[in-house]
C-alpha cells in the first residue's frame, strides 16, 4: 500500500529558469521506490490546485552511512503546480503519496540497456540507472533536448559507467536532430539490447516502432495526466492491445510502464 505523508523540503536546486529538482524527506516513501514508479505531491495548504500531481522519483537520497533519508523530483515550471515547486523552500511541506504505478523491470547481462529520455523524461532513469549498475548491466542514455541548456545530470550518469548519447534540436550540443536518430542507427549493430523510454508520447511511438523493427524488446514509461494517481478517476486512460482489440487501462496502476508493443500507438 502507498503511504501518505507530509514531506519537510531538504532543498529546492534551481537547474535552470524553468527546471528544478526538488529533494524532500519521505524516507518512508524513498524506502520503497523501485525503478520507475511515481508519487502524486501538492503543497500544503494550498487549495488551488485541487488535485495532486504526479511526478517519476527521481533520485533516492542518502546520508552519508548511505541511510535513505528522501527522495528527489525532476521538475519543469508550466503550470501553477509546478510553479509553486519550483517556488518551494527549505522546510516547506509537501504532501507526498507513493510510491505508486508499475516499475521498469531492469535487465541483467549479457543483454544490454539503453534508456531513451526527451525533457523531463529523464526523471524515472536514475534509479533505474542505479539498479543496471548494482547488477552489473551495460547501460547507455540517449537524451535529448531543445538546447544545451536542457540537457541536465550528465556528470551524475558518466559517474555511475553510463555512456552518454546526446542530442538537440538546435545543434548546441551532441547530434544535431531528434534522439531516435542516433537510436535508430546504433540498433542496427545487432546487440543484444533492452530499451526502455520516457518522454512525449511521439517519441515513445517512435521508440517503439524501432524495437519492433529490430526486434528488441521495449518497456517505456507513459507521462499521461494523471488525477488520483490510485485509479479512481479514469483521466489517465491509454490504449492497450489484447489479441485483436483495443482496450483501455488506467496508466496509473496498470502503467506508468507497459511493454512498448503493448500499446495502441495509433489511438493515443
Amino acid at each position: 500500500m502507498p503511504l501518505d505523508v507530509e514531506a519537510a523540503v531538504i532543498a529546492n536546486r534551481h537547474l535552470s529558469s524553468d527546471y528544478n529538482v526538488l529533494e524532500l524527506a519521505a524516507p518512508e516513501i524513498a524506502a520503497r521506490v523501485e525503478p520507475g514508479q511515481f508519487v502524486m505531491v501538492k503543497p500544503r495548504g494550498q487549495q488551488d490546485p485541487l488535485l495532486r500531481r504526479p511526478f517519476s522519483v527521481f533520485e533516492i537520497l542518502r546520508d552519508g552511512s548511505r541511510g535513505v533519508i528522501g527522495l528527489s523530483l525532476l521538475s519543469k515550471r508550466i503550470g501553477l503546480s509546478t510553479r509553486r515547486l519550483y517556488d518551494a523552500q527549505a522546510g516547506d511541506h509537501i504532501r507526498c503519496l507513493g510510491p505508486l504505478g508499475k516499475p521498469f523491470v531492469p535487465v541483467t547481462p549479457p543483454t544490454e540497456a539503453w534508456m531513451v529520455a526527451g525533457g523531463v523524461g529523464l526523471a524515472p532513469f536514475a534509479t533505474l540507472a542505479e539498479a543496471l549498475t548494482q547488477r552489473g548491466t551495460q547501460s547507455r542514455l540517449y537524451y535529448g533536448g531543445r538546447s544545451a541548456a536542457d540537457l541536465f545530470y550528465l556528470d551524475w550518469f558518466e559517474r555511475l559507467g553510463v555512456e552518454l548519447v546526446l542530442t538537440t534540436e538546435d545543434g548546441s550540443r551532441g547530434l544535431h536532430g531528434r534522439v531516435t536518430v542516433p537510436l535508430e542507427r546504433d540498433l542496427a549493430t545487432g546487440r543484444n539490447i533492452c530499451l526502455y523510454a520516457c518522454g512525449p508520447e511521439p517519441m515513445l511511438a517512435a521508440v517503439a516502432r524501432l524495437a519492433a523493427t529490430s526486434n528488441h524488446r521495449v518497456q517505456v514509461s507513459v507521462e499521461r495526466v494523471m488525477g488520483c494517481g490510485l485509479g479512481g478517476c479514469y483521466s489517465c486512460v491509454i490504449p492497450v492491445r489484447h489479441g485483436n482489440r483495443t482496450h483501455f487501462v488506467r496508466s496509473c496502476v496498470a502503467g506508468p510502464v507497459f511493454e512498448g508493443q503493448m500499446i495502441d500507438w495509433s489511438t493515443t
